[in-house]
């Protein structure tokens, strides 16, 4: 989210202005925890009219589809300043009109709350993990006045509050407006802190789990190396306001893995504990959700702007946004000695056919595909989609772009590095949002009108894929797939059945078998949870008969088996110095 009062002086500034104006001042408390429900009280003050409406948010920053939060509100009530109790009609699910208040509605109501991730809340006896959006009701009408909140901590639980939020008092916090305070996640709970200082900024790592300090004081060595090797890119990190960043992380078994990106601070959610494998696969998500404090939160599209509570909120650069953010995720791992160039190297295998096998790409282009991001972006439909067929994940179809451009930029003696740090300097540093053109525009600036042209022509405004085992060849990498390997496009569950819709083009597809068909043998050898090991005894080419069950109904069908369409990517050991160098300065920087 962009803050509307910049700088930190101004915000002051409002601060001071509006405490006589039009304000909202909701204190949440958490007695009833252990069946996850807060209580809150909003007291809405110096009103003008004599109704005023309130809603809960359809929308949470950081994601991109529709979320009913007003679902899990119940028992609502409303005063005037003398006490009387005011009318409340609902013109609409999400909203609340209360009538004939006189200007001041002071506001109770019940949250129920149990999912802790990146966009909802979770309440409970181990910590209020809560995301704006799901917590709190608003006045469309003060959205542009401060707001101020005060969490009743449980002092049983030695609770203690965790957040962006400027602090004014014990447990008193303040936000300049509605879209600083809904982009303000809070961590209410027994959490342990580290904090370094960085260029006259203090950068704090928040952690709730049920570890020791030992395994958080090694985790956290590994989070100062990432915020140091993602401040080389840009070469400066971004001026937070009140000079702090916060990581909000909850490693704790009743989480639903996450992760978000907000102005300020991020929330990091992960079952996996620091000691049970959280040690490495947690700090993928730190290293993701901290680039975004350049790449989205201040390198911002202008079709973001502003962000909407009321609808789902679409753009068509998510593939550079979120792409080329998880571009960097594990290369900065690797720059920072988190993991080493060869888990690197491998790790880009899954997305990479992923993106490039899919038959996606024949209907939706880089900047279609996040179009789709409220259709996809933790959006909830209870009816069929074929997605196997029609979408790609603009996190990973991002990716492996910003791959091809790095490698292709490095080709000519330049880097994605430094492209980005244009960017910056252009658009982020400015928090002068941007558009696709605009990327294309900068693009031609640092590399040349042919360059960029090219790049955005065949690679964003279309489909094509880029010429990666040339790329992969310049910097001592292999890209192959075997072709003598069979290959049938058939996945299976453990009951043998087809466990998703088939890809197009695919042997399976041809055949006309469908998601659901459970597979009964392969030229009437039975299949018991063997199929892979059968299908190894074939080569290309050949015909198999499969016989499978639908509906009840048993069929036959012939299966004609293609290469397996696998890329492998791996190192080569055979790279000459040049590539070696080329290599080092990509992986190693």
């Amino acid at each position: 989210m962009r803050l509307i009062y910049t700088p930190l002086l101004t915000l002051f500034c409002v601060f001071s202005f509006y405490t006589q104006a039009q304000k909202s001042t909701y204190k949440i408390s958490f007695e009833n925890a252990v069946h996850h429900e807060a209580n809150v009280n909003v007291i809405f003050s110096e009103l003008e009219g004599e109704n005023l409406t309130v809603r809960m948010s359809s929308a949470s920053p950081g994601r991109y589809a529709v979320h009913h939060f007003a679902k899990n509100i119940y028992g609502v009530k409303a005063t005037d300043s003398k006490g009387t109790p005011l009318k409340i009609m609902r013109p609409d699910p999400f909203s609340w009109k209360i009538m004939n208040h006189d200007g001041e509605v002071n506001l109770n109501y019940i949250l129920f709350a149990n999912r802790g991730d990146g966009t909802y809340s979770q309440i409970d006896e181990t910590h209020a993990h809560l995301n704006m959006p799901a917590t709190f009701m608003f006045a469309p009408t003060l959205e542009d006045f401060p707001m101020e909140i005060t969490f009743n901590v449980r002092k049983d639980l030695n609770w203690k509050v965790a957040t962006q939020l400027k602090e004014t008092g014990a447990n008193m916090y303040w936000a300049p407006n509605l879209q600083y305070f809904m982009d303000s996640p809070t961590e209410v709970s027994d959490f342990s802190i580290r904090s370094f200082d960085v260029d006259g900024q203090t950068i704090r790592f928040v952690l709730h789990h049920h570890g020791t300090e030992e395994e958080l004081d090694t985790y956290f060595e590994n989070v100062k190396k990432t915020v140091l090797e993602q401040k080389k890119v840009f070469g400066e990190l971004p001026e937070f306001d009140f000079d702090t960043y916060t990581f909000l992380a909850c490693y704790i078994p009743n989480a639903s893995g996450d992760g978000m990106e907000h102005r300020n601070s991020t929330i990091l959610t992960s079952t996996r504990s620091l000691a049970n494998g959280g040690m490495q696969g947690n700090i993928g998500t730190v290293s993701h959700e901290f680039f975004h404090a350049w790449n989205v939160e201040r390198i911002r599209p202008q079709s973001l702007e502003p962000f909407d509570f009321t609808k789902a909120n679409m753009s068509g650069a998510l593939w550079f946004a979120e792409g080329f953010t998880s571009y960097y995720t594990n290369l900065i791992l690797s720059r920072a000695g988190v993991i080493t160039p060869e888990q690197y190297i491998k790790s880009l295998n899954g997305t990479f056919n992923y993106v490039w096998n899919s038959p996606a790409r024949q209907y939706f282009n880089p900047i279609e595909m996040s179009y789709q991001a409220p259709f996809v972006d933790a959006a909830t439909s209870i009816d069929p989609v074929n997605r196997e067929n029609t979408f790609i994940s603009y996190y990973s179809y991002g990716s492996v772009l910003g791959l091809a451009l790095d490698l292709s930029l490095r080709a000519e003696r330049l880097n994605l590095d430094d492209y980005m740090k244009l960017v910056w300097i252009k658009y982020g540093k400015k928090e002068q949002p941007y558009t696709i053109k605009n990327l294309e525009e900068a693009l031609k600036e640092y590399a040349g009108t042919t360059f960029a042209t090219n790049f955005f022509n065949n690679y964003i405004y279309k489909s094509e894929m880029p010429d990666y085992k040339t790329l992969f060849s310049k910097v001592g990498i292999q890209i192959n797939q075997d072709a003598s390997k069979a290959y049938s496009g058939i996945s299976l569950n453990g009951q043998n059945a087809i466990q998703k819709n088939i890809a197009q083009n695919t042997p399976a597809y041809k055949a006309k078998l469908d998601m659901g068909d459970t597979i009964l043998s392969i030229d009437g050898k039975k299949v018991d949870g063997n199929f892979k090991d059968l299908i190894t005894n074939y080569k290309p080419g050949d015909k198999i008969t499969v016989e499978f069950e639908r509906y009840g109904i048993k069929k036959n069908t012939t299966l004609i088996l293609s290469s397996d369409p696998t890329y492998t990517i791996s190192i080569d050991d055979k790279a000459s110095k040049k590539q070696l160098k080329k290599r080092s300065e990509w992986l190693l920087n």
